[in-house]
């Protein structure tokens, strides 16, 4: 009899143990404070401030810190409120949990309980009546695979990555522009990493493009339209090495389209301080980094466009 007893309780802290031991722990530990701030201690990032707010791309928005799919894209929308809003949620995905002063309701992730937000109903903004307000530090967006023919990556360094991104992302044809970082020897280097000169990147965007709808070509000349190609320190205001001007070539022919640009504009009188670097791996900048103009509502300082072709 004393034996059974202590089978069982030794199979009750064996459960117990299994229960505490959920495999997104260690994601919890590698959290930063203000993400524990939202997802655990039920925090609320500023509005209009989150990566997230203003995505159109289609995908699925998961949790942060279990990967459980929660929200599909097409189920988001523009409720002008400042965060992530959607009208449903992934069946079962989202637990619905009233506030102690049974004023608002929180919403969870049913798989591992972090914190993502409140669910307001009434509102009649959509057809179905539901706004789930989501804090972007809450969510990872898993992009849907390309499946179209022809899209390509281009990689341009112009100054500040959010006046490039600004311009080029208006480009038909444009299927999203990232800003990020290239040309380093540090992996994964952060903003403040990069702006000490610590770590040999410049400020650089992606740009993901349709080729059936525009060139290389194309998107070469607005690059050398929207920045000065003539400045060497910096681009405008910004000065210093992660403001130069270069273009990141993955192919001969890309190459070859670099230099007859180049060698058009010195035929007019410039003297182009455009680097043609190879490839590199391309980091991506922090989230508050990306469609900045869009987020605050203003234009570029530091880049406009000249008439140079």
């Amino acid at each position: 009899m004393v034996k059974m007893i202590g089978v069982y309780i030794l199979l009750g802290i064996v459960a117990l143990f299994a229960e505490d031991v959920k495999p997104w722990v260690p994601k919890l530990n590698s959290l930063s404070a203000f993400e524990k701030h939202v997802l655990i201690n039920k925090g609320t990032e500023m509005p209009f401030s989150g990566e997230y707010v203003n995505t159109k791309e289609d995908g699925t928005y998961v949790c942060k810190v279990c990967g459980a799919a929660l929200y599909k894209s097409g189920d988001k929308f523009d409720s002008h409120c400042g965060w992530p809003s959607f009208d449903d949620a992934i069946p079962g995905a989202i637990k619905e949990t009233p506030d102690e002063d049974g004023s608002r309701t929180e919403i969870t992730c049913a798989n591992c309980g972090a914190h993502m937000g409140h669910v307001f109903k009434g509102e009649r903004l959509t057809a179905k009546n539901t706004r789930h307000c989501v804090n972007s530090v809450s969510l990872e967006f898993q992009k849907k695979k390309a499946t179209a023919q022809g899209l390509q990556k281009a990689y341009f360094a112009g100054g500040c990555f959010w006046g490039v991104e600004y311009y080029l992302e208006k480009i038909d044809g444009v299927k999203e522009v990232t800003s990020g970082f290239m040309g380093g020897h540090v992996s994964n280097p952060s903003y403040e990493e990069v702006v000490e000169h610590g770590t040999g990147h410049l400020e650089t965007v992606e740009v993901v493009y349709d080729a059936s709808k525009v060139s290389y070509e194309t998107l070469a000349k607005a690059f050398f339209e929207i920045h000065d190609p003539t400045q060497k320190n910096g681009q405008g205001p910004d000065i210093g090495s992660q403001y130069l001007s270069a273009v990141f070539v993955s192919t001969p022919k890309e190459r070859e389209t670099i230099e007859k640009l180049i060698k058009i504009l010195e035929g007019k009188g410039l003297q182009i301080a455009t680097k043609i670097l190879p490839s590199a791996p391309f980091y991506k900048a922090e989230g508050y980094h990306q469609n900045y103009y869009e987020h605050k509502g203003s234009t570029p300082y530091c880049h406009r466009h000249v008439k140079r072709f």
